[in-house]
């Protein structure tokens, strides 16, 4: 993966949770970059793995130690589609 050097002003405090030198928190930190442009539709979870040089499974799992859910469901629709799941399992036999 090519890496080019971008400048951002940040606040002075902010910097050392920036500029990392471990590889993994440099994933973990670009993973968090791209994150609105997931949620937004704008950007695949694959193609995000792709750019950050991840498998879309090892992306999903990162995001979901840090409490990022893969799905956006709400608690009443996921229940809304078991119902719809069992009712079509149980017509299926």
């Amino acid at each position: 993966m090519t890496m080019t050097k971008v400048e951002i002003n940040v606040p002075e405090e902010i910097v050392p949770y920036i500029v990392l030198e471990d590889k993994d928190a440099q994933i973990t930190r670009n993973a968090m970059l791209i994150y609105p442009y997931i949620k937004r539709g704008v950007m695949s979870y694959g193609k995000a793995a792709e750019m950050l040089g991840l498998h879309k499974i090892d992306l999903i799992t990162l995001y979901g130690k840090l409490g990022l859910s893969y799905f956006d469901e709400t608690k009443e629709e996921f229940e809304e589609d078991l119902v719809v799941l069992k009712k079509l399992r149980d017509t299926s036999v």
